[in-house]
């Protein structure tokens, strides 16, 4: 038999998780540019179409989260972790991802122009059709990402980083080693 506080206490956490889903699931196609949401748990969250321009996300953990069509441009995404979120169609123009988790993400169709992804892991992330003109991708994993169709143009790299054996010729061409 349960004693009566330990009731108590696992009666108040299942409130607690059931409020924080519905204020997550809520989410989705809200105006959150420019807010403080550093630290916070986005995990497996519906942010379908929410616009995050400008928002402070550093450290929040936003693993296997819908951004699809997500509005991130100039986004503080520094040390988060999104572990295979879906980022179809958003966009990350200017953003910050630096030391971010993106492995495994799906990043098709999106935009990354301009962003610095200094360090970040890329692991097995999906990036077809991905802008990344002028990218900073220096010291990033990109280790099995598959870039297929994506634009590299004047995008930064360095001897850290770790690029792809799939990345075509014409793309490695076109990005700048500094």
């Amino acid at each position: 038999m349960t004693p009566p506080n330990r009731l108590r206490q696992l009666m108040v956490r299942v409130a607690h998780l059931e409020r924080r889903a519905a204020l997550v699931d809520g989410l989705q196609g809200r105006d959150l540019s420019g807010r403080d949401l550093k630290g916070l748990n986005f995990s497996n969250a519906n942010l379908k179409g929410t616009n995050l321009a400008g928002a402070d996300l550093s450290g929040a953990d936003i693993t296997q989260a819908r951004l699809i069509d997500a509005y991130l441009e100039g986004a503080n995404l520094e040390g988060a972790v999104l572990k295979e979120a879906n980022l179809y169609g958003a966009s990350l123009k200017g953003a910050d991802l630096r030391g971010a988790d993106l492995f495994r993400a799906i990043i098709n169709e999106v935009s990354l122009k301009g962003a610095d992804l200094r360090g970040a892991n890329l692991e097995g992330a999906v990036l077809w059709h991905a802008n990344l003109r002028g990218a900073n991708l220096r010291g990033a994993n990109l280790t099995g990402a598959d870039l297929r169709w994506s634009d590299l143009t004047n995008s930064l790299y360095d001897d850290s980083t770790i690029l792809p054996p799939s990345l075509s010729l014409s793309q490695l061409q076109s990005m700048t080693k500094v």
